[in-house]
């Protein structure tokens, strides 16, 4: 069945968006072009605040005009973002390619794994979701590994040099997306029940695990895109040679994959109720460890932080997809996209102006003040709601 070949063609996408020669050294490369880490992370607040407004309205385009239709298109837009990074070097210039990057991460969100989930249904293979989820990250960390080694000799030629390939390599995403099959099954899908104010309605209000879900794994990826940000910043401050700064990020990534691939033996393993509580308060313990280590030793929780992401991102993701319904499935998903981005465009800012004013240490102390607190309360609501269920059924 051509159906199948969707799935090899999004690992295909995925490692091409993921292909990130130039995030081990993006923010050098801002520096490079004379902004400073406050105006950094003012492009990131830009990113996650146009991320976050576009999230739920593209995930309504994905439900209603095709999860293909919408890949397609943040492709381009994604491709276009990074060849205005390449050739245009101007803080104005940034803040149009991250507003078009961000239009493309936000119609990607949800629809690639809305996308999975429904081509797995229509095969009738649907229970191994966070087995091809966790594949489908572990390919995108695998890529963003190999990415920071290649990135290494690149780096001792020019800080352009990566953005110029990596504008190269997303070229490829525009090809791919077009040759995705949707999925056709009459009885899973029907356009009049795609409503924004539905799929609002039932994630936060109607399905009260969904909701604490949700919010859990939102701040999980506050957390993990937090780190992956400070990361760069805190090896600077140790005065890392650059030349294993793409060392250290294929490392990181090269983890998080590892989580990732066995992602779907600890789903099917531990306790879903048990893994929400520890991987969670594992995550917000090692902020909390980096705060007291602002050293060397410090790197060895950026490895735990990115191992726990690529154990949590794709356990969460069906964790999210179970709870939910095809017609709403991408908008959902992007719900849950828009307040990750949202809370992260609030946090990025005072994040940046601690490291600048030498408080970095500070910032990983809030944040893991931050995490513990909302892993906690989720925790509490969602452990209550499942008993609830269980002894209602």
């Amino acid at each position: 069945m051509r159906l199948k070949h969707n799935i090899l063609k999004l690992y295909i996408i995925k490692g091409c968006l993921w292909f990130m020669l130039a995030m081990p050294i993006i923010v050098l490369f801002f520096q490079d072009k004379g902004l400073t880490l406050f105006q950094i992370m003012i492009l990131q607040s830009i990113y996650s605040i146009t991320l976050s407004l576009s999230e739920i309205p593209s995930g309504y385009m994905s439900d209603y005009f095709g999860r293909k239709n919408t890949i397609i298109v943040s492709s381009i837009f994604t491709f276009i973002g990074y060849l205005i990074f390449s050739y245009l070097h101007t803080f104005e210039h940034f803040i149009l390619a991250q507003i078009l990057i961000a239009l493309g991460g936000s119609l990607m969100s949800g629809s690639d794994s809305a996308l999975m989930y429904e081509t797995l249904i229509e095969i009738k293979n649907e229970e191994n979701y966070t087995k091809y989820e966790g594949r489908s990250y572990a390919v995108a960390n695998f890529s963003e590994s190999i990415a920071g080694l290649i990135s290494i000799p690149l780096i001792t030629i020019s800080l352009n040099l990566p953005i110029h390939i990596q504008t190269f390599v997303l070229f490829f995403c525009i090809p791919v997306s077009i040759s995705l099959i949707e999925p056709t099954k009459k009885d899973m899908y029907n356009k009049s029940n795609v409503s924004i104010k539905k799929a609002l309605n039932f994630s936060l209000i109607k399905n009260l695990k969904l909701k604490w879900l949700i919010i859990y794994s939102s701040i999980i990826g506050v957390a993990t895109l937090s780190a992956a940000w400070m990361a760069q910043p805190f090896f600077k401050n140790l005065d890392v040679p650059l030349v294993y700064y793409g060392i250290l990020w294929s490392a990181l990534n090269f983890t998080a994959g590892i989580g990732s691939f066995r992602s779907h033996n600890l789903e099917k393993k531990y306790n879903h109720n048990k893994l929400i509580l520890i991987l969670g308060l594992s995550v917000g313990i090692s902020f909390f460890f980096i705060s007291l280590n602002p050293n060397y030793y410090g790197i060895l929780f950026f490895f735990i932080i990115y191992l726990l992401r690529g154990y949590l991102t794709p356990f969460l993701k069906n964790q999210i997809n179970n709870e939910s319904y095809s017609e709403i499935r991408a908008t959902v998903l992007s719900i849950r996209s828009f307040i990750l981005r949202i809370t992260f465009a609030i946090i990025a800012p005072l994040l940046g102006y601690l490291s600048d004013n030498n408080k970095m240490s500070f910032s990983f102390l809030l944040m893991s003040i931050l995490i513990l607190i909302v892993i906690v309360f989720s925790f509490i609501k969602i452990k209550k709601l499942n008993l609830n269920i269980q002894n209602s059924s």
